[in-house]
């Protein structure tokens, strides 16, 4: 495994990669590799690209009172796990190299990035595509392999590479979840026991959205209803949004439409904000 972290020896390895007849597959993430990633991994690799993995907290897309100076980082860890995954090439590079002195030119998606994260941090998506479109630059990759976790920014980056004739497939994978229900999430590391036991009702509450929606209640309103009782129970739990959403707009559903909907949620567990959703 090469681990690259200068933009030009990334753009020839790349370039080497694709002269060789290789496919690219690129997997971004912010580092802090887990389980989560490593499942993105295995399926890139599984399309038989050359899987390319960069490892990159990228400050455009936390706001000024938010946790990018604590934001999980373990850069060996991230080699190690790469490593394992049969991972070409891990890119890691600095903020300098990003974001060049003078950078001030940026990419923002108008339509879904205004609903759910896009109101709670409107940094977000306009920091993330920034990124995105110079990761997609620089490595030229055919597939960009994505978690369902984050089912806005997959949406996003969707429509995004669709607007700017963008040749890149974008695959996702199913969320990944730790034997008590918690999805896998970098910031999990700040929960503590008591915390982390109380955010487990958030998975069983969409658990029980599932269910009443196989068992035929279509009310959006219902289903939110239901939800927030059951989160409300917890003391530590505050809901920043609960929505039942077209899985590919965003846009707010008053009726649950199978197989095109999900339900999202984001939620403070006392100072560490999550967020989870389930398909419907």
């Amino acid at each position: 495994m090469q681990k690259i972290d200068k933009i030009n020896d990334m753009r020839a390895a790349a370039a080497a990669l694709r002269s060789a007849g290789r496919r690219v597959a690129l997997v971004p993430t912010a580092g802090a590799l887990h389980a989560g990633h490593a499942s993105l991994l295995r399926l890139a690799r599984a399309t038989g690209a050359a899987v390319v993995v960069s490892a990159f907290v990228n400050p455009l897309q936390f706001g000024p009172s938010e946790d990018l100076a604590k934001y999980p980082r373990n850069p060996s860890g991230d080699a190690l796990l790469a490593e394992k995954e049969n991972v070409e090439v891990l890119f890691a590079p600095s903020v300098e190299e990003m974001y060049p002195r003078g950078f001030s030119t940026h990419l923002q998606e108008e339509v879904i990035s205004k609903h759910l994260c896009g109101i709670a941090r409107p940094a977000l998506f306009r920091g993330m595509l920034t990124c995105w479109l110079k990761l997609f630059n620089i490595l030229r990759p055919d597939t960009v392999m994505m978690g369902e976790k984050d089912a806005q920014q997959v949406a996003v980056v969707r429509k995004a590479t669709a607007d700017l004739l963008l040749p890149i497939e974008i695959l996702t994978g199913p969320a990944v979840r730790d034997p008590d229900g918690l999805v896998l999430s970098a910031r999990n590391s700040y929960l503590t026991p008591t915390q982390r036991e109380e955010a487990l009702a958030v998975y069983a509450s969409l658990r029980r959205a599932k269910e009443m929606v196989d068992a035929g209640v279509k009310s959006a309103d219902r289903l939110v209803a239901e939800v927030t009782h059951l989160i409300a129970a917890k003391r530590r739990l505050r809901v920043i949004y609960i929505s039942v959403v077209d899985r590919n707009t965003m846009e707010q559903l008053r009726e649950v439409v199978p197989g095109q909907c999900l339900m999202a949620i984001s939620y403070w567990v006392d100072e560490v904000r999550l967020t989870d959703n389930m398909p419907l």
